[in-house]
């Protein structure tokens, strides 16, 4: 394996880990404030499902998504008017990321907001500060510790995703091949001088965000 590709699978795998982190992250938020502030039917259910992805064998998740996003599936009809493929392409791997890494972002945010005291934004509704406002001035700066762990969970966790990758992205060199599936392809193919190399790039790219992540989490430690 050259240089040139080990550098290829590395930024693809960064590149999706970022952009499913950037977008996992407001609808993990989103999602979390509403388990912990509001009341509605059905709430319990919608814990359950946001940590479903969690309990399910990857290959299951990756099914489900290449049925939702195959031609054949619910939504074929839409994907063929706008002329896109996404199953076997980057965005699948994109998608791939952030479904895996969704139900760790969300209860990470959830516990971070949980712990924020209530009187806060009482007291700041009653001095007239709209919801929005609140929410964006004092709930989410006061729970950032969590939000911030629960993005750094995700995208761990996005850059390390496999097997629902596999099945909805397959393992096209310069297209969809992360270091995961890089690693699990050239394992198969007895190349294991690159299966190391790539072992090694991937512990490096983990263990850098994870020392980055601790580095930020203890400097925002009261």
């Amino acid at each position: 394996m050259s240089e040139g590709e080990l550098f290829a699978i590395a930024g693809l795998t960064l590149r999706v880990g970022a952009l499913a982190t950037l977008g996992v992250m407001p609808f993990a938020i989103g999602v979390a404030w509403c388990l912990v502030r509001l009341e509605f039917p059905g709430k319990t259910l919608v814990r359950a499902l946001v940590g479903l992805p969690m309990v399910l064998p990857p290959v299951a998740v990756g099914l489900a998504l290449l049925w939702l996003l195959g031609r054949r599936g619910p939504l074929g009809a839409i994907w063929e008017t706008l002329g896109v493929d996404l199953a076997f392409s980057a965005w699948a791997v994109g998608l791939a990321a952030a479904l895996v890494g969704f139900p760790l972002a969300a209860r990470a945010c959830e516990q971070a907001f949980a712990a924020v005291d209530r009187r806060y934004e009482t007291v700041a509704q009653t001095l007239g500060v709209t919801p929005f406002a609140t929410f964006w001035r004092i709930s989410l700066p006061l729970a950032r510790r969590g939000v911030l762990y629960g993005a750094l969970l995700c995208f761990t966790r996005g850059i390390g995703e496999f097997g629902a990758t596999a099945v909805v992205a397959g393992i096209i060199p310069g297209r969809t091949e992360t270091l995961s599936l890089g690693i699990w392809s050239r394992v198969q193919l007895g190349e294991d001088g690159s299966a190391l190399a790539l072992c090694a790039v991937s512990f490096a790219i983990g263990l850098a965000t994870m020392w980055i992540g601790e580095r930020w989490l203890a400097r925002e430690t009261p």
